[in-house]
């Protein structure tokens, strides 16, 4: 079992990313879903990007660390993010020496933006989709993220952004069974 802190996207924690959050709970994981913003909820991306720009991106990340301190357990953990959830994700997975692994959801920043390189021993799996639209400037960071943590870039077929948060309409049921099987085998072996 293993200890995991899930940081939803753009239109906050939606019925979708509790889903997701509970197929890791019947795999026997305790999960953690911070609401970064507060009970708030977005019905579009741009909303939600919105809302985040005026609070302040570095507000919303801060806000995800935080969440990482204020957990009950103690010792290593997971963090997955998806979309504006990878900032918190990513932030924490390079400068939180008890992070195991870090998956990064339709998004990606540059290494650089939160440490001067990619911890050791720290696992990274990133999935983004073909044909996204809002994670197209991401890929390069992507794939630096996945050179340098020696971690995996999956690219999945399809043009949605939101694809595992079944709530949304770009949900696709085979992209995220294959991403939660792949975060499952992190889980057990990261």
């Amino acid at each position: 079992m293993s200890d995991v802190i899930v940081f939803h996207h753009a239109l906050g924690v939606t019925p979708g990313v509790e889903a997701f959050a509970d197929r890791l709970r019947a795999a026997g994981h305790r999960v953690l879903v911070p609401d970064l913003f507060g009970g708030r909820r977005f019905d579009s991306i741009e909303e939600g990007v919105a809302y985040a720009g005026d609070v302040g991106f570095d507000v919303i990340t801060e806000r995800g660390v935080a969440s990482a301190r204020d957990r009950e357990v103690t010792g290593g953990y997971f963090v997955v993010g998806f979309s504006l959830g990878v900032l918190p994700a990513q932030k924490l997975a390079q400068t939180d020496p008890e992070v195991r692994g870090a998956v990064l959801c339709h998004a990606a920043v540059p290494v650089t933006v939160f440490a001067e390189r990619w911890p050791d021993g720290v696992a990274a799996q990133l999935h983004l989709v073909e044909d996204d639209p809002w994670a197209a400037e991401d890929l390069e960071a992507a794939r630096e993220v996945a050179a340098a943590s020696g971690g995996n870039l999956h690219l999945h077929p399809g043009a949605g952004h939101l694809v595992a948060d079944i709530s949304h309409p770009d949900f696709d049921s085979d992209v995220a069974d294959r991403i939660v099987e792949r975060v499952l085998d992190l889980l057990v072996t990261g």
